[in-house]
């Protein structure tokens, strides 16, 4: 159920997408009474309609996320307050503008900020993040969370670059298939590695 509401925003944006793009005459009305004030008047098109609903609908999704935590006493993480801050300015952007642009940026900037903040630990603070957030659960040796944590940086890094290629080089529903189903392959892919390398370092417990 966690997993189901950790992902929702996501859901919603790829479903809203969907039944945009599916009925793109009623898709480009119902963005136009929304969104055409925004830009002086102007009427959204067809092809423009569907991300721009699905926009909104994210922007409200995690806007909603966040306050059902809050109301339910949960601890928000950080990165989940980044990622609200980035949909609405950058959604906002999508919305103002009438362009798709800004919206599919913001992947990528998520991703170079949480690439940027284990580097900014593990080399400025010297600091390593991701040993803070899961020492407790596994026994790793000093060296190997070193490289962890650069493995990480380095897969945030490059998905950034990745999203980044693939908003620019194809259609808006490639990239929102890519988004949705793209990222999270290519994340659970990295995951299965990295599980494969882990369970050749951890320590054995002491026999009790």
């Amino acid at each position: 159920m966690k997993l189901f509401f950790d992902f929702l925003p996501l859901i919603l944006f790829f479903g809203s997408f969907k039944l945009a793009e599916s009925r793109p005459g009623q898709a480009a009305e119902l963005a136009t009474a929304w969104f055409g004030p925004l830009a002086a008047g102007a009427a959204v098109d067809a092809q423009a309609a569907p991300v721009l609903l699905a926009t909104a609908v994210v922007m409200a999704a995690t806007a909603v996320q966040i306050g059902v935590l809050l109301a339910r006493g949960r601890r928000v993480d950080a990165m989940l307050w980044v990622s609200l801050v980035l949909v609405l300015v950058l959604g906002g952007a999508t919305l103002w503008f009438h362009s798709e642009t800004f919206i599919k940026w913001k992947p990528s900037v998520l991703y170079w900020i949480m690439g940027a903040s284990l580097w900014v630990s593990q080399v400025v603070l010297r600091h390593n993040l991701l040993h803070a957030l899961m020492g407790g659960q596994i026994d790793l040796p000093a060296s190997v969370w070193q490289r962890l944590n650069f493995a990480w940086i380095a897969f945030f890094g490059l998905m950034g670059l990745l999203n980044v290629y693939v908003a620019y080089s194809y259609p808006t529903a490639v990239w929102v298939n890519f988004k949705v189903f793209g990222s999270l392959g290519l994340m659970l892919l990295f995951l299965l590695a990295q599980a494969v390398y882990l369970s050749r370092h951890l320590k054995n417990e002491e026999p009790s």
